[in-house]
């Protein structure tokens, strides 16, 4: 109970300042419990970053919840779910029915400030990480082929592209550069827990449609409607934004303001992006008249349904991805992927992060601030989610 709570405390701090979106959200975690925890290497945090990337379902939040159930089984991954998803998600429920996002110009500074600071956290995770995963000149050289591939292709073919020629590159050039027994990323998982797990995940996937199909409940519509979201989309974040349109405003389950109005609040929000299920969830029960009990399960059922597919496939995968790490050959794959995860997370660092967050000299001057508070003081996250914030008001006036 005491490593669950200790869980739990860790992401709660996360859930209410990790801005700045997915790619974001995973530099926190690697300072937090990387860095200031220790709970694992940089090369356990890659490989789950890595088996993430490759997985349907929103993959910053599948990190955190791999590192609760490494650190304190079901219950911990429950927690760090919980804890990380909780903050945004009751602010962005209460503000359905109410969805107008004020557009005053300290509002926007402060919002602006909070994008500079992701500049920072991106900037401290990928250094730390390059200086573990990218030790040699054959991994630095598949982490500027990655930042390459993302950059020039762009979109999730970009990212998985980008691992899959470090996964490939690495099987070729670093089996010399690899030792030891590869079981870095341990989490003890059952195979048959495994597989229980993955015929779950495919079962609701054809069964609850025909279930749907029948029923008037919105309970279970709902459920259908956000684990079909969850279950189809790659890359995560932003890129379900068009399954969840699909679902809701194309069905007429929500109106089409709304629905733009709650994106726009989701934005301003720390924590994962999925929690905009939760709003367009509470305004599908008030289109329907429901009560507040009726707003609050189907809020509760969308947030749900939307993050549960993601959790089952990485429980069904986990044990066979640790086995494999066990031969030389999978072990200098998972080496060049690691060091293409790098890349990846260096090209986002320019794009979006930097390129939307910098526009100006002040902001320069305030994201470099930021990476010194990081680096060189040690400055916990939380306090410099303050510091990037005042500091865009600052800016502002």
């Amino acid at each position: 109970m005491k490593t669950v709570l200790e869980v739990f405390k860790a992401f709660w701090v996360l859930g209410l300042t990790s801005f700045g979106g997915p790619v974001a959200h995973l530099g926190y975690f690697r300072t937090e419990f990387v860095e200031k925890r220790r709970w694992l290497s940089d090369q356990a945090y890659a490989d789950l970053v890595t088996l993430c990337q490759f997985l349907p379902g929103p993959a910053s939040s599948q990190v955190g919840f791999g590192l609760g159930l490494m650190r304190g089984g079901f219950a911990g991954a429950l927690a760090a779910w919980l804890a990380f998803t909780l903050p945004s998600a009751i602010a962005l429920v209460l503000l359905a029915g109410w969805a107008q996002v004020t557009e005053s110009p300290l509002l926007i500074s402060l919002l602006h400030g909070l994008k500079v600071v992701a500049v920072a956290i991106v900037a401290h995770a990928v250094l730390g990480m390059a200086k573990s995963l990218c030790p040699d000149r054959q991994r630095a050289s598949l982490a500027v082929i990655a930042v390459a591939f993302v950059l020039l292709m762009g979109g999730i073919g970009g990212q998985l592209a980008a691992i899959a020629v470090g996964a490939i590159g690495g099987w070729w050039l670093c089996k010399n550069a690899v030792s030891g027994n590869g079981a870095s990323l341990s989490i003890a998982i059952s195979r048959p827990v495994a597989l229980f797990a993955l015929l779950l995940f495919a079962a609701l996937l054809l069964i609850l449609p025909l279930l749907a199909s029948g029923s008037s409940q919105p309970v279970l519509q709902a459920f259908d409607s956000f684990y079909r979201a969850g279950a189809l989309v790659f890359g995560g974040g932003h890129v379900v934004l068009p399954l969840l349109d699909a679902e809701t405003v194309q069905l007429g389950r929500v109106a089409a303001d709304d629905f733009l109005a709650g994106y726009g609040a989701t934005q301003a929000m720390p924590g994962p992006v999925f929690t905009f299920a939760g709003f367009l969830g509470a305004e599908w029960a008030q289109s329907l008249g429901g009560s507040t009990a009726d707003v609050l399960t189907l809020a509760g059922i969308a947030l749900i349904a939307v993050f549960l597919p993601g959790f089952l496939l990485l429980i069904g995968v986990l044990p066979f991805w640790a086995a494999l790490g066990q031969r030389t050959g999978i072990r200098a794959a998972m080496a060049g992927a690691n060091a293409a995860v790098v890349g990846v997370l260096g090209a986002a660092l320019y794009q979006p992060v930097f390129t939307s967050a910098v526009t100006s000299s002040a902001e320069l001057v305030l994201a470099l601030l930021c990476f010194v508070l990081l680096t060189s003081w040690k400055a916990p996250s939380w306090m410099v989610v303050i510091v990037g914030a005042l500091g865009g008001v600052v800016i502002g006036l």
